[in-house]
């Protein structure tokens, strides 16, 4: 395909992507009140482990004074709009990750293609465990810890825009977050990189896990910064014992790949 049929395939395929978007929006827009009462999960509650039956559970948060208010007319509705749009992104991904395959699937090898539902399923789950380990675990701590540290003598006034802009920012984060181990696995698997090298990069890739939260956590504080970078840290590691375990001619590969150039 020349370069101007590749921009068309492109287009076609960011169409489709776009329309199952607004298709499920349109959907999720009729129940933005119901999705919104179970944004107000992390504020409301809080995670307790105990070591005694039951060792998970949540509990309702001693958090007095706080509301939350709109403070512009237009405040309140595109908030709905926002979380409505983040409810149909996430349930629309099957059809962008399958989009995303379709566009590249035509250049790789016949034996590369059966990647494709692997590639989507894992895709899909992972993302989602990064969004629920966010919503059950890091958000109740991170809000319970900010809207209390030394705010005695202070009065919590949260805007409903900025409450739901700081949830989404994290769950879209820690989604994306999430699919290091993805990541690691197709760039092993194309022989970009081994495992043996992602180890020895230990301490850059630590570095980096600092660098890209700093970026991607809506606040400037080190805690929320700790909060994402640690768990990037874990998921680098399980990046390389899965590709370990599933590409383990990987180093073999690449070399052949070198003497073949």
């Amino acid at each position: 395909m020349s370069f101007f049929d590749h921009l068309g395939e492109l287009r076609q395929r960011l169409l489709i992507t776009f329309g199952a978007v607004i298709g499920v929006f349109i959907f999720t827009f009729n129940y933005s009140e119901e999705l919104l009462k179970f944004l107000m999960f992390p504020m409301e509650k809080e995670l307790v482990l105990a070591f005694k039956s039951p060792v998970v559970s949540f509990v309702s948060k001693n958090l007095k004074n706080i509301s939350l208010v709109f403070l512009q007319p237009a405040e309140a509705f595109w908030m709905h709009l926002k979380i409505a749009m983040m409810a149909a992104v996430v349930i629309a991904m099957p059809v962008a990750l399958a989009q995303v395959w379709l566009f590249v699937s035509p250049g790789l090898l016949p034996n590369e293609r059966k990647f494709a539902l692997p590639f989507v399923v894992s895709g899909c789950v992972l993302f989602l465990m990064g969004a629920a380990f966010c919503f059950f675990v890091i958000l109740p701590f991170a809000l319970g810890f900010l809207l209390t540290y030394k705010t005695q003598s202070l009065t919590a006034m949260i805007s409903i825009g900025s409450y739901v802009d700081f949830n989404i920012k994290f769950l879209l984060a820690f989604g994306l977050v999430f699919e290091l181990p993805i990541v690691i696995l197709f760039l092993t698997r194309f022989g970009f990189v081994t495992p043996e090298k992602l180890a020895r990069s230990r301490k850059y890739a630590a570095v980096c896990a600092f660098i890209i939260s700093g970026i991607l956590t809506p606040t400037p504080d080190a805690f929320n910064q700790m909060l994402m970078a640690v768990p990037m840290i874990v998921l680098y590691e399980i990046g390389i014992i899965a590709s370990k375990i599933i590409f383990p001619k990987s180093k073999e590969i690449a070399v052949v790949q070198g003497d073949a150039q």
